[in-house]
């Protein structure tokens, strides 16, 4: 067998069908597209699921399944930074950040960030520190304290 001989087992392979090209490819005149309409047009027809203006059924059907977001811990967030605003040696808790107005709700906790430094000696009580924010605390000589 050479390269040249190789072909297709027959009725593998099917010609495409050539749309418009007269009466006798039996697919002439409107190309299957039947007269005038929207289908009939250029980048006509609808959008999948469209059902004339009719609530569509993905839209009828109940949701159903799970959703973390309704359950998941949600933290107030404060940067290293911010900090700053009480005096050396204090022990900040999470209350005291609301009172202070750094955080406007504790929700679940207080995350602390490692965004900024940090130049005061504090004891830091919250929910959740970062690496960063961990490690920038105690170089400055405070303490962390997860609650």
């Amino acid at each position: 067998m050479k390269l040249f001989e190789l072909q297709p087992t027959p009725g593998s392979s099917e010609l495409p069908r050539r749309k418009g090209r007269g009466p006798g490819s039996g697919n002439g005149k409107t190309a299957g597209k039947g007269h005038k309409g929207q289908n009939a047009r250029a980048g006509g027809g609808v959008r999948p699921g469209f059902e004339g203006g009719q609530m569509p059924l993905y839209r009828r059907v109940p949701k159903r399944g799970f959703n973390n977001s309704l359950f998941a811990k949600k933290y107030a967030e404060i940067n290293v930074s911010d900090l700053n605003a009480f005096e050396n040696g204090a022990t900040i808790t999470q209350d005291m950040l609301k009172e202070k107005g750094l955080v406007k709700k504790v929700y679940d906790g207080v995350a602390v960030l490692g965004n900024g430094e940090i130049s005061k000696k504090l004891t830091v009580q919250a929910a959740k520190f970062t690496k960063a924010a961990s490690s920038k605390i105690e170089a400055a000589g405070g303490k962390v304290e997860v609650v």
